[in-house]
């Protein structure tokens, strides 16, 4: 079966957009499919950062995605700072890749616009996630489409290593969500709901409490008239609290609009929805033992050291190192 990988940085607070677009899928897929989760820290330090918030948010996450159900028994679940065979990796691939093919990152010219101090981590961190899809043989990366263009650049440097250095790696490509539900930001439908939102009111945590989730969807920003209908062009505000019940319910907006014809009404079952697919998360949350949850990360980074070790060793020796001990 295709190996599956999919990363989450510990920037800001995981929403629920993150839930339904990347955490439930792993979930539901990871006892039928090759699946490798990882906490990228290392791509937390791309731009400016508290140590210790990065340190905290890589252990909340890992609880999160463990409270929410990825079974590190069935997956691969590790922390990548904890493997070094991803950073050892990392500037191999830099050798392989041109600073053109950086620099026209998309990502890289958004991130350091305006910016004094950009850091040459961002200009080379697409070529670090390279590294983190090709060193476990990954097949396939789901991702949405502002990431597409970094797997297309792990393809392009791994097609180039292979047929120059002879075949090393596998070619990864990027899957796209069949159900792709675009959550917005609830005070400014107009933005997608972010980890790294300036302000909290319009993003639904996965670890807010249920009155915090229902005050948040009940003060959302709706639009002008009464009709509820599912038009993100011309009617974003509801057209998103649809979008969101839709995704917490397993249905279409479309056809969840004719069954309101008030907005008070709508955003009653929306919030109902939300704290019901929520709040079990957060209360496994805080059930974990922290320990528990560093042990799981030990198990993780030894069970990801015996595939990437030998992987990054056959890399080196493709490209001209002097293996130890020869």
């Amino acid at each position: 079966m295709p190996r599956r990988l999919t990363g989450f940085t510990p920037s800001g607070d995981l929403h629920l957009g993150n839930h339904i677009g990347a955490i439930g899928p792993i979930v539901s897929g990871q006892a039928t499919a090759d699946t490798v989760v990882f906490i990228s820290d290392l791509h937390a330090l791309t731009m400016e950062h508290e140590p210790a918030e990065v340190r905290r948010r890589t252990l909340e996450f890992a609880g999160v995605l463990l409270a929410a159900g990825a079974d590190p028994d069935a997956c691969l679940f590790l922390v990548q700072s904890h493997v070094p065979e991803h950073t050892e990796l990392h500037y191999l691939l830099e050798c392989a890749t041109g600073h053109g093919e950086a620099q026209r990152m998309i990502q890289f010219k958004e991130k350091s616009r305006r910016r004094e101090h950009v850091r040459l981590s961002l200009l080379t961190y697409p070529v670090l996630m390279a590294a983190d899809i090709l060193l476990y043989d990954t097949a396939e990366v789901p991702v949405g489409e502002d990431q597409s263009q970094h797997v297309e650049l792990a393809r392009d440097v791994a097609q180039r290593f292979n047929a120059r250095y002879g075949p090393t790696f596998t070619l990864p490509k990027a899957v796209n969500p069949p159900v792709a539900a675009r959550l917005m930001d609830l005070a400014a439908p107009g933005s997608k709901m972010s980890k790294s939102a300036a302000s909290p009111a319009g993003t639904l945590r996965l670890l807010d409490e249920p009155d915090v989730l229902r005050r948040k969807v009940m003060r959302a920003v709706t639009d002008a008239g009464t009709d509820v209908t599912h038009d993100p062009e011309h009617r974003p505000g509801v057209s998103n609290l649809l979008t969101i019940l839709a995704s917490c319910t397993g249905d279409r907006p479309e056809r969840l609009a004719p069954g309101f014809t008030r907005y008070s009404d709508l955003k009653e079952a929306v919030a109902d929805a939300v704290i019901t697919t929520l709040t079990p998360i957060r209360e496994r949350y805080l059930e974990l033992d922290p320990q528990h949850v560093r042990s799981v990360l030990r198990t993780g980074a030894e069970r990801a050291r015996d595939l990437a070790g030998p992987k990054v060793r056959q890399a080196k020796e493709a490209i001209g190192l002097l293996p130890v001990g020869t």
